[in-house]
């Protein structure tokens, strides 16, 4: 099979933060003789020894000191993939309040991608430098393109560079999904401005899967920005399905007249966008939807992440979960 383009194909349940609480009081064992029916024993003498501090005493059955990290990883590898999905959205929804405790879910391996991820989804100035750091993660897990994915959200110079430097690196890079997250964030800020660095990097880059991704995200920046111009396009963040399929339109618009022969059929398959689900942050500022691209013959799954401002739904960031081939209909030729 031919490969989908990143983008075409455009071209959580339990709280995510458990949080051990310190028991102000421990609940003691009753002594059996003490109930009711049970016959007295005669009182023991007292020891001269002061009694030890609430605080000192020790629960019966401790918990293993690696409760948390083993429960977060117990859902995730779950083999119900709804578990991992709630999961993650029960994060989301907790907003930066468990920042912290995401920072802290980064030093375990089984649970570093998890956090990083949601770092990055609920974003903001707060998770940048935390994010910043994985850049240096010396560990196997691929964390840097949670970095780079997150930096679309922040419309300026600096960061477009550090985006533009990146894909400028693809040749070299060893894992091509760091390259494509940066792709991804630049389609965000939709700025016709980046389109000449596009196509020159395009032209200097080898990787053919990469050349296609940029291709695909010129497209996306040049038919958005017409489109964000035009009259319907000022309502394009009044709701957040109204900002999505915004930022699909490249594939959603039909092709210009006069494109096509008379009677040749359309080069652009069926397209559909559908919204399986939205998730927001406590105050509501922020949303996560996640969305099915789908033609005839495949299906990708997005995360796309949503910020208010001004009273209009923004894109923030846009993260490619997966895709797959549908399978063929046995009544097809």
């Amino acid at each position: 099979m031919n490969r989908c383009p990143r983008f075409f194909i455009l071209a959580a349940l339990i709280l995510a933060t458990v949080r051990p609480q310190a028991f102000s009081a421990q609940a003691q064992p009753q002594d059996p003789s003490a109930q009711a029916g049970s016959p007295s024993k005669s009182p023991t003498p007292k020891s001269s020894q002061p009694a030890p501090a609430a605080s000192a005493v020790r629960i019966a059955y401790p918990l293993p000191g690696d409760w948390a990290p083993e429960l977060l990883y117990g859902i995730l590898s779950s083999a119900n993939p709804a578990a991992k999905l709630q999961l993650e959205r029960a994060a989301f929804a907790a907003g930066p309040a468990i920042i912290p405790q995401l920072k802290a879910a980064l030093k375990d391996d089984r649970t570093a991608t998890f956090a990083a991820r949601e770092l990055a989804y609920i974003g903001g100035k707060r998770t940048l430098p935390i994010l910043a750091s994985l850049l240096k993660d010396p560990r196997n897990l691929d964390l840097r393109r949670f970095y780079y994915g997150a930096l679309g959200e922040f419309d300026d110079s600096s960061t477009r560079q550090i985006l533009l430097s990146q894909i400028a690196n693809s040749d070299s890079e060893p894992d091509r999904s760091v390259t494509e997250d940066a792709i991804l964030a630049l389609t965000v800020p939709t700025d016709p401005n980046l389109i000449p660095n596009l196509k020159a990097l395009e032209a200097k880059i080898h990787d053919v899967v990469i050349q296609s991704d940029i291709e695909n995200a010129i497209s996306i920046i040049q038919i958005r920005a017409a489109a964000l111009r035009s009259a319907t396009g000022a309502a394009s963040g009044a709701s957040v399905g109204q900002a999505i399929r915004a930022y699909f339109l490249p594939a959603l618009k039909p092709p210009p007249t006069g494109s096509q022969s008379p009677g040749e059929p359309s080069s652009m398959p069926p397209v559909s966008v559908k919204i399986a689900h939205v998730t927001y942050t406590p105050d509501g500022s922020r949303a996560l939807a996640r969305v099915l691209f789908e033609i005839p013959s495949s299906v990708a799954t997005y995360d796309m992440i949503l910020q208010i401002e001004g009273g209009q739904w923004k894109l923030a960031s846009v993260w490619m979960r997966n895709e797959s081939e549908r399978a063929a209909s046995p009544h097809s030729d």
